[in-house]
């Protein structure tokens, strides 16, 4: 029996009429915007100037967004680098036809190497404190944007979990599971927000209505995992004096989030370019390197002299 359950038909995003804010869009700005306030309550908190915060927040925008984008293609849709090289990096596609998509397919290991890379070249010209260190107070700004991208991913019914069964939580994604051109065929309504709606609302199409499978809101579990290992980092630096040995925070980082990133993935449908077949999904995979990075770096902070700007 479902205890837990309902039905998530979103509107696309804020619509202010000469443009459409999209939701997941939205959820990225927010990340930033988020984080860069937590950064500079650190940075304040350690004495270190605020005129290096600025610099930051360009390198780590950069490194999410082209990051990102460029682990999508490589890790999902290699085909696209010889068959519409445009659409890698440009918001539409021109293959087989001109179509503006958005930034679509954002890979979060994609994400993390471009973090990594983005931080070792700030450090080495702005900071010149141990690498580390910078990664320390980064990454609990990241587990909190993340969660914010995932609930980005859940206003737009995308990277949607596998049917619930009995599982007393689930959700039907209406406009994941009915396509655009069905909802306009079947209700004669040629608005797709108000064919959704009506199928949601008018009893005439409940049929329909309950074809829709409920699914695991895996968006939201993994949202909840991301808001966990922000929690359990956030503590590490305010209540202990671990973020004076560089890398602990980051190692733990590594460990939490691609943890929660591999046991949610039980639960996901397989996405595009995955092996549906295989025990471990290519996400799961792609996620073990960074949990051993994440062991080392526990192991190898223990060995390290404290250090404080």
């Amino acid at each position: 029996m479902h205890f837990l359950t309902f039905t998530w038909n979103p509107i696309e995003g804020i619509d202010l009429g000469f443009l459409i804010i999209r939701f997941y869009s939205l959820s990225y700005v927010l990340a930033f915007i988020v984080g860069w306030f937590i950064m500079k309550r650190f940075f304040k908190h350690e004495n270190v100037s605020l005129d290096k915060l600025d610099s930051l927040f360009i390198y780590m925008v950069l490194a999410i967004l082209l990051g990102a984008r460029l682990g999508h293609v490589i890790f999902y849709e290699t085909e696209l680098l010889w068959e519409d090289p445009l659409s890698v990096i440009l918001p539409f596609k021109t293959v087989p036809e001109f179509e503006f998509t958005g930034f679509r397919g954002l890979a979060s290991h994609g994400a993390a190497i471009g973090i990594i890379i983005s931080l070792i070249l700030f450090n080495r010209k702005k900071l010149k404190f141990p690498t580390l260190w910078i990664f320390d107070r980064v990454v609990i700004t990241v587990a909190i944007g993340a969660a914010f991208v995932r609930l980005g991913n859940f206003m737009n019914s995308e990277i949607v979990g596998k049917p619930s069964g009995d599982f007393p939580l689930g959700v039907r994604l209406i406009r994941n599971d009915i396509r655009p051109e069905v909802a306009v065929k079947t209700t004669g309504i040629k608005d797709v927000d108000g064919a959704y709606s009506a199928i949601v609302n008018d009893p005439q199409y409940y049929d329909l209505l309950t074809s829709v499978p409920f699914r695991h809101p895996t968006q939201l579990y993994e949202a909840l995992g991301y808001v966990i290992t922000f929690l359990v980092l956030w503590y590490l630096y305010w209540k202990t004096t671990k973020k004076e040995f560089p890398g602990y925070i980051f190692g733990w980082f590594l460990i939490l989030l691609f943890s929660t990133r591999v046991i949610v993935e039980f639960f996901k449908e397989a996405q595009l370019g995955e092996r549906a077949d295989w025990f471990l999904n290519t996400g799961q995979l792609l996620s073990i390197p960074f949990i051993i990075a994440g062991i080392y770096l526990l192991l190898r902070s223990a060995k390290q002299t404290r250090f404080t700007p």
